[in-house]
């Protein structure tokens, strides 16, 4: 049985829903460990109710028969954290109460503890044409990113002492049908025609489809090749955000209005209103290599990302 943690999420519900559309076996193939009641479940989804993720969280009945563990459950990125000290809480979630799962994990017999988390591990922008490779120095620059590594580093001591077998997976930026933030801003900025000073940006960004994720995470849970590896993962096609905005107007059936205004004046401008963070996730580069993932694994994304796109406008 394959427990997932974080399943009320974005990427949890996603691998939950292919986990079951792929069981073909009438018994309970999967569980989810929740922090509070009331949601409702599929046939064949056992329920635990855990609570929040945190060091001290009893973990025991949730793993019963328990044979991989595919771990979303986080303290997320947040622009604007209201914590006093963030990496602290970062930290207290991310790192101690991931690894207390874990540990927990191992002594129940659990054979594989698959570790869903973010490029932010391995920073924040790459030089164009120099994308990130699975087993680079990680070089995270925020406190979500540095949690998330020492998460990564504590998992596989945590291996090397007991033999459980951890995959770790670093997506980019993931979307798909229900995406939030700046991606959903933007699609609803073409939809409603709204002109955009984004039409001669020249970078070139790595983008996951949700389902794309999804497939990666659910080839893990059993491929010999995996035990102990990390991988990155994005659709196989680095996009400008100016192209991207083309292609996402493409797939909404409504042409993107872009002006094209050169990127030193979008980052004079971003840096006199105090966004020099939003001007480098639209004008810098951050690209991933998925070249191991595909030696290893044989794998390769099944959908493109105009196939992605459209079905990420659906829920627009």
């Amino acid at each position: 049985m394959i427990l997932v943690t974080g399943a009320t999420g974005f990427v949890g519900k996603a691998v939950l829903q292919r986990i079951l559309a792929d069981d073909c076996d009438d018994s309970p193939r999967v569980a989810v460990a929740v922090r509070r009641d009331g949601q409702k479940w599929a046939a064949g989804v056992v329920q635990h109710v855990t609570g929040d993720l945190e060091p001290s969280t009893n973990w025991s009945l949730a793993l019963e028969g328990i044979s991989v563990v595919v771990h979303c459950a986080a303290r997320v990125h947040v622009m604007a954290d209201a914590a006093s000290d963030p990496l602290a809480e970062f930290r207290r979630v991310n790192v101690q109460g991931t690894l207390n799962l874990a540990r927990q994990a191992a002594a129940a017999g659990v054979g594989r503890f698959v570790f869903v988390r973010s490029i932010k591990v391995s920073g924040e922008a790459t030089l164009l044409g120099k994308p990130f490779k699975a087993d680079d120095a990680p070089a995270p620059l925020d406190a979500y990113g540095v949690s998330k590594m020492e998460g990564e580093r504590g998992l596989r001591e945590l291996a090397a002492q007991t033999g459980m077998e951890v995959v770790i997976i670093r997506p980019p930026l993931v979307y798909g049908p229900g995406v939030k933030a700046n991606f959903a801003a933007m699609m609803r900025w073409l939809q409603r025609g709204v002109p955009l000073p984004l039409g001669a940006i020249h970078n070139q960004r790595s983008l996951v489809a949700l389902d794309n994720l999804v497939d990666l995470i659910v080839t893990c849970l059993t491929h010999p090749a995996a035990a102990n590896q990390t991988f990155l993962v994005s659709d196989g096609e680095d996009v400008s955000t100016t192209q991207l905005l083309r292609r996402m107007g493409q797939a909404m059936g409504r042409p993107a209005r872009l002006i094209p205004v050169p990127t030193r004046f979008l980052k004079l401008a971003a840096a006199m209103v105090g966004k020099q963070d939003v001007a480098q996730r639209l004008c810098g580069s951050l690209q991933v290599d998925i070249e191991k993932t595909r030696r290893l694994l044989g794998w390769n994304a099944p959908f493109t990302l105009d196939q992605g796109l459209k079905k990420a406008a659906e829920g627009i």
